[in-house]
Protein backbone atom coordinates (compact mmCIF):
# COMPACT_ATOMS: atom_id res chain seq x y z
CA UNK A 1 0.00 0.00 0.00
CA UNK A 2 1.44 3.35 -1.01
CA UNK A 3 1.75 6.26 1.39
CA UNK A 4 -1.17 8.03 -0.30
CA UNK A 5 -3.39 4.96 0.14
CA UNK A 6 -2.24 4.56 3.74
CA UNK A 7 -3.05 8.19 4.51
CA UNK A 8 -6.48 7.87 2.86
CA UNK A 9 -7.22 4.75 4.92
CA UNK A 10 -6.08 6.45 8.11
CA UNK A 11 -8.26 9.49 7.32
CA UNK A 12 -11.32 7.30 6.61
CA UNK A 13 -10.77 5.45 9.89
CA UNK A 14 -10.56 8.73 11.82
CA UNK A 15 -13.74 10.07 10.18
CA UNK A 16 -15.66 6.85 10.81
CA UNK A 17 -14.36 6.71 14.38
CA UNK A 18 -15.40 10.31 14.98
CA UNK A 19 -18.99 9.44 14.03
CA UNK A 20 -18.96 6.20 16.04
CA UNK A 21 -17.50 7.77 19.18
CA UNK A 22 -19.81 10.78 18.96
CA UNK A 23 -22.79 8.44 18.90
CA UNK A 24 -21.68 5.72 21.33
CA UNK A 25 -18.70 6.93 23.35
CA UNK A 26 -15.52 5.00 23.91
CA UNK A 27 -17.01 2.00 25.70
CA UNK A 28 -19.96 1.72 23.32
CA UNK A 29 -17.99 2.33 20.14
CA UNK A 30 -17.31 -0.79 18.10
CA UNK A 31 -14.21 -1.27 15.98
CA UNK A 32 -16.17 -3.55 13.64
CA UNK A 33 -18.59 -0.72 12.78
CA UNK A 34 -15.74 1.77 12.42
CA UNK A 35 -13.83 -0.53 10.07
CA UNK A 36 -16.93 -1.22 7.98
CA UNK A 37 -17.85 2.48 7.73
CA UNK A 38 -14.26 3.28 6.70
CA UNK A 39 -14.22 0.49 4.10
CA UNK A 40 -11.29 -1.02 5.96
CA UNK A 41 -10.76 -3.73 8.56
CA UNK A 42 -10.03 -4.07 12.27
CA UNK A 43 -6.39 -4.95 11.60
CA UNK A 44 -5.85 -1.50 10.08
CA UNK A 45 -7.23 0.17 13.20
CA UNK A 46 -4.74 -1.71 15.35
CA UNK A 47 -1.96 -1.09 12.84
CA UNK A 48 -2.46 2.70 12.75
CA UNK A 49 -3.72 3.38 16.27
CA UNK A 50 -2.72 0.42 18.44
CA UNK A 51 -6.14 0.01 20.09
CA UNK A 52 -9.65 1.38 20.23
CA UNK A 53 -8.49 3.76 22.97
CA UNK A 54 -5.61 4.87 20.76
CA UNK A 55 -8.08 5.53 17.96
CA UNK A 56 -10.28 7.60 20.28
CA UNK A 57 -7.21 9.55 21.43
CA UNK A 58 -6.30 10.28 17.79
CA UNK A 59 -9.86 11.47 17.08
CA UNK A 60 -9.93 13.66 20.18
CA UNK A 61 -6.48 15.09 19.53
CA UNK A 62 -7.35 15.94 15.91
CA UNK A 63 -10.64 17.52 17.00
CA UNK A 64 -8.87 19.68 19.60
CA UNK A 65 -6.18 20.76 17.13
CA UNK A 66 -8.81 21.73 14.57
CA UNK A 67 -10.66 23.82 17.14
CA UNK A 68 -7.51 25.53 18.43
CA UNK A 69 -6.34 26.31 14.89
CA UNK A 70 -9.74 27.46 13.65
CA UNK A 71 -10.65 29.64 16.65
CA UNK A 72 -7.64 31.41 18.17
CA UNK A 73 -8.38 33.45 21.26
CA UNK A 74 -8.97 37.16 20.94
CA UNK A 75 -8.70 38.52 24.47
CA UNK A 76 -9.39 41.99 23.10
CA UNK A 77 -12.84 40.82 21.96
CA UNK A 78 -14.00 37.89 24.10
CA UNK A 79 -17.65 38.21 23.00
CA UNK A 80 -16.69 37.63 19.36
CA UNK A 81 -14.27 34.87 20.35
CA UNK A 82 -17.20 33.12 22.09
CA UNK A 83 -19.29 33.69 18.96
CA UNK A 84 -16.61 32.05 16.82
CA UNK A 85 -16.45 29.08 19.19
CA UNK A 86 -20.24 28.82 18.91
CA UNK A 87 -19.89 28.87 15.10
CA UNK A 88 -17.32 26.09 15.32
CA UNK A 89 -19.70 23.94 17.37
CA UNK A 90 -22.51 24.61 14.91
CA UNK A 91 -20.33 23.49 11.97
CA UNK A 92 -19.03 20.47 13.86
CA UNK A 93 -21.82 19.16 16.13
CA UNK A 94 -19.79 16.10 17.08
CA UNK A 95 -17.30 18.24 19.05
CA UNK A 96 -19.50 18.68 22.10
CA UNK A 97 -20.62 15.04 22.04
CA UNK A 98 -17.06 13.69 21.87
CA UNK A 99 -15.95 16.15 24.56
CA UNK A 100 -18.80 14.92 26.79
CA UNK A 101 -17.75 11.29 26.26
CA UNK A 102 -14.15 12.28 26.98
CA UNK A 103 -15.19 13.90 30.28
CA UNK A 104 -17.36 10.92 31.22
CA UNK A 105 -15.01 8.11 30.24
CA UNK A 106 -11.53 9.60 30.53
CA UNK A 107 -11.54 12.16 33.34
CA UNK A 108 -8.67 11.39 35.69
CA UNK A 109 -7.54 8.29 33.80
CA UNK A 110 -4.36 9.43 32.13
CA UNK A 111 -2.09 12.13 30.92
CA UNK A 112 -3.50 15.43 29.80
CA UNK A 113 -3.37 16.18 26.07
CA UNK A 114 -0.49 18.48 25.30
CA UNK A 115 -2.40 20.42 22.63
CA UNK A 116 -5.21 21.22 25.07
CA UNK A 117 -2.89 22.10 27.94
CA UNK A 118 -0.80 24.39 25.71
CA UNK A 119 -3.91 26.03 24.28
CA UNK A 120 -5.39 26.61 27.73
CA UNK A 121 -2.11 28.09 28.98
CA UNK A 122 -1.92 30.47 26.01
CA UNK A 123 -5.56 31.51 26.42
CA UNK A 124 -5.13 32.04 30.14
CA UNK A 125 -2.04 34.18 29.55
CA UNK A 126 -3.89 36.26 26.93
CA UNK A 127 -6.81 36.88 29.30
CA UNK A 128 -4.53 37.67 32.26
CA UNK A 129 -2.46 40.07 30.11
CA UNK A 130 -5.63 41.81 28.90
CA UNK A 131 -6.79 42.13 32.51
CA UNK A 132 -3.42 43.56 33.54
CA UNK A 133 -3.70 46.15 30.73
CA UNK A 134 -7.21 47.11 31.83
CA UNK A 135 -8.84 45.75 28.64
CA UNK A 136 -10.78 43.12 30.58
CA UNK A 137 -12.37 43.44 34.01
CA UNK A 138 -10.80 41.73 37.01
CA UNK A 139 -14.04 40.82 38.80
CA UNK A 140 -13.21 37.18 38.02
CA UNK A 141 -9.72 35.67 38.04
CA UNK A 142 -8.41 35.00 34.51
CA UNK A 143 -8.96 31.24 34.73
CA UNK A 144 -12.57 31.63 35.89
CA UNK A 145 -13.31 34.26 33.23
CA UNK A 146 -11.86 32.03 30.51
CA UNK A 147 -13.92 29.09 31.76
CA UNK A 148 -17.11 31.14 31.75
CA UNK A 149 -16.48 32.34 28.19
CA UNK A 150 -15.77 28.82 26.95
CA UNK A 151 -18.84 27.40 28.66
CA UNK A 152 -21.11 30.17 27.43
CA UNK A 153 -19.94 29.49 23.87
CA UNK A 154 -21.08 25.87 24.21
CA UNK A 155 -24.31 26.65 26.06
CA UNK A 156 -26.65 25.75 23.21
CA UNK A 157 -24.89 22.54 22.25
CA UNK A 158 -24.64 21.05 25.72
CA UNK A 159 -28.24 21.06 26.94
CA UNK A 160 -30.49 18.12 27.73
CA UNK A 161 -33.11 17.34 25.06
CA UNK A 162 -35.94 18.58 27.29
CA UNK A 163 -34.40 22.06 27.45
CA UNK A 164 -33.61 21.96 23.73
CA UNK A 165 -37.35 21.38 23.15
CA UNK A 166 -38.16 24.53 25.15
CA UNK A 167 -35.77 26.70 23.12
CA UNK A 168 -36.22 25.01 19.74
CA UNK A 169 -37.64 28.14 18.10
CA UNK A 170 -34.38 30.11 18.28
CA UNK A 171 -32.46 30.35 15.03
CA UNK A 172 -28.74 29.74 14.85
CA UNK A 173 -28.17 33.47 14.39
CA UNK A 174 -30.22 34.22 17.50
CA UNK A 175 -28.40 31.59 19.54
CA UNK A 176 -25.06 33.01 18.44
CA UNK A 177 -26.13 36.52 19.40
CA UNK A 178 -27.20 35.29 22.83
CA UNK A 179 -23.69 33.86 23.35
CA UNK A 180 -22.03 37.11 22.25
CA UNK A 181 -24.38 39.24 24.36
CA UNK A 182 -23.97 36.99 27.43
CA UNK A 183 -20.18 37.26 27.27
CA UNK A 184 -20.45 41.04 26.76
CA UNK A 185 -22.71 41.26 29.83
CA UNK A 186 -20.20 39.18 31.79
CA UNK A 187 -17.53 41.74 30.94
CA UNK A 188 -19.64 44.81 31.70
Amino acid sequence: MGSRDAEATRRRLLEAAREEFAAYGIAGGRVERIAAAARSNKAQIYHYFGSKDGLFDAVFDAMCRETVDAVPIDAENLPEYAGKLFDSYERRPWVQRIAAWYRLERAGTGDLLTVVVASNEAKLKAVADAQARGVLPTRFPADVLLGLVIHLSGFWSSNVPEFDAVVAGHSSATRRQVVVDAVAALLA
